[in-house]
């Protein structure tokens, strides 16, 4: 299929104002959580592969962490295993474990890794358990309204071993990785894809952690999306409970992996289509840019 003069004269423009930003990121690293509503709509999921594959191509180093609720929660149901959560924590016993393991480990990471070879790239799929590359421990503390609720195999990373992906990293494989790992008890554990993401982009020394949500960002009492927020700034708004509710583990995470040295941390709408390209490549950005430098 042949260009059209206006096609070819927008696509040379849009090529001519991308490549101060290849330029700058090529060999970067970039983390990425996928999840939600990205994950389940074809569209934005074929949408999310095909921008991973530019990255790719372009010389970035994306690396792909993605959760799995909505389709956890299928399968339970399917098989009429209960579902209970407990402050937002899935309650993981062995069965529910089996579960989280076989759609996390097999069928949402191989859809993902299927559509990034569908739009021309090549992935690896991973768990936290292949090369020892996360190793979990048990999320410490009892949770629900008296304090003394066991919510089960729940981890949270204990360490990080990043041969296999300085491996891939080297090569032309993108990495998929399911948040699960094994335990020094021997268990098996389901980690939250977010803290997953955030602990790898740390360790990885990050150009970017990205975090796909359902929202356009972090928002205030009017509805208006902030951005360019310092870690400090962040620090304050946690203080004064302008975060709150389910984005506070979110922000946390965020946080966490911009002051342990990932140069800066994104919460962007995944239901906005190329919303990772639209994040990288233009000066405006989309969604919630957290760094260590005031105003961004």
């Amino acid at each position: 299929m042949s260009l059209q003069r206006d096609d070819a004269e927008n696509f040379a423009r849009v090529l001519t104002e991308s490549l101060p930003y290849i330029q700058r990121f090529t060999g970067r690293t970039f983390v990425i959580k996928f999840g939600g509503n990205a994950m389940v709509d074809p569209a934005l999921h074929e949408s999310f592969a095909r921008d991973v594959v530019l990255m790719k191509l372009v010389g970035m180093n994306p690396i792909i962490v993605h959760g799995g609720g909505p389709q956890i929660g299928t399968l339970l149901k399917r098989l009429d295993i209960q579902s209970e959560f407990v402050d937002g924590m899935r309650v993981t016993d062995e069965h529910t474990m089996d579960v989280v393991e076989m759609v996390l480990g097999a069928s949402v990471n191989k859809e993902i890794v299927d559509s990034i070879h569908r739009n021309g790239g090549r992935a690896m799929g991973l768990t936290g358990k292949d090369g020892q590359l996360l190793l979990a421990r048990k999320l410490r503390g009892n949770w629900g309204s008296d304090g003394q609720r066991d919510i089960g195999q729940v981890g949270e990373v204990a360490s990080i071993d990043t041969d296999v992906l300085n491996l891939l990293l080297k090569s032309d494989y993108i990495p998929v990785i399911a948040p699960i790992a094994g335990g020094e008890d021997g268990r098996t554990y389901n980690i939250n894809a977010d803290l997953v993401a955030g602990k790898l982009a740390e360790v990885l020394k990050a150009e970017k952690l990205m975090l796909l949500t359902n929202v356009p960002g972090l928002m205030d009492a009017d509805g208006n999306t902030l951005t360019g927020l310092s870690t400090a700034q962040v620090d304050q708004l946690i203080l004064d409970g302008v975060i709150t509710g389910g984005m506070l583990p979110k922000i946390q995470c965020a946080l966490d992996a911009v002051k342990g040295g990932v140069v800066s941390a994104h919460i962007i709408d995944g239901t906005v289509a190329h919303a990772g390209l639209l994040e990288i490549f233009t000066d405006e950005g989309i969604g919630t840019l957290i760094t260590n430098k005031l105003n961004g």
